[in-house]
């Protein structure tokens, strides 16, 4: 198994950037264009968790957008073979410190890149990280 690809990894960078345009701009179905059309996605969120992508049009629709000046750090794409790919990356808002941690497994399905599970979390403070 060919670990990351030069060109996997450009394929799967350029879709998961295309996905976090979509979550900047709060377009709930362009978002949920980005997954998996299937009962066995599952997204845990940081207070929510879905399972399937009809579970999560129905929560997107109901939120808010994201918080102006999104930013990610550290973003990680990992390729195993043509087909599949782990995208990690931390993210914070405008000038506060990156607290967010995302994780999200993308497989090249018949329409393309998707998600097919995704977490996300908080970081808790802690005072002896190194």
């Amino acid at each position: 198994m060919e670990i990351d690809r030069t060109d996997v990894v450009a394929e799967v960078t350029a879709a998961f950037a295309a996905y976090e345009r979509a979550l900047a701009d709060g377009d709930a179905e362009d978002i949920c264009g980005y997954f998996w059309d299937s009962d066995q996605t599952v997204r845990f969120g940081i207070a929510d968790h879905q399972y399937g992508l009809d579970e999560q049009r129905k929560w997107r629709a109901a939120q808010p957008p994201l918080p102006a000046g999104r930013r990610l750090v550290d973003p990680v794409v990992t390729t195993f073979g043509p087909d599949l790919a782990v995208v990690t990356t931390r993210f914070g808002y405008a000038d506060a410190d990156a607290t967010g941690r995302q994780t999200q497994t993308w497989v090249r399905l018949p329409g393309g890149w998707r998600i097919v599970t995704a977490h996300v979390s908080v970081a808790p403070p802690y005072s002896n990280v190194t």
